[in-house]
């Protein structure tokens, strides 16, 4: 049972990290393909990982997934906002579509 429902997550992770991989090739700017990066590809790789764990159990194996999982989650979110600053920074500028510009509104973000 175990098994069966660990290769349902292996296979949700696989789609969700395929279809954030297209979104790095098909979105235009670099903040919309950190979106995709960090949604899609941080869900992605969660998944495969719970999955592997899933699949282990509480083997060394199993539970480095779940550490995986942790740092994954921690990092990610830290990492995009770190790219996204400093590419709004450097004078990368949004789509000509985008709404607003939140950086530019604020004092700190300027450099």
């Amino acid at each position: 049972m175990s098994d069966t429902l660990g290769m349902v997550f292996i296979g949700i992770g696989l789609f969700f990290d395929f279809v954030g991989c297209l979104g790095l090739v098909r979105l235009p700017n670099v903040y919309n393909r950190l979106q995709a990066a960090t949604k899609c590809v941080t869900l992605g790789t969660c998944s495969i990982l719970f999955g592997v764990f899933l699949s282990m159990g509480f083997v060394a194996a199993g539970i480095k997934a779940l550490l995986c999982i942790v740092f994954l989650v921690l990092t990610a979110p830290v990492s995009a906002h770190a790219i996204a600053r400093g590419s709004h920074r450097s004078g990368i500028r949004l789509t000509e579509k985008s709404v607003t510009d939140a950086y530019a509104e604020d004092d700190e973000g300027e450099a």
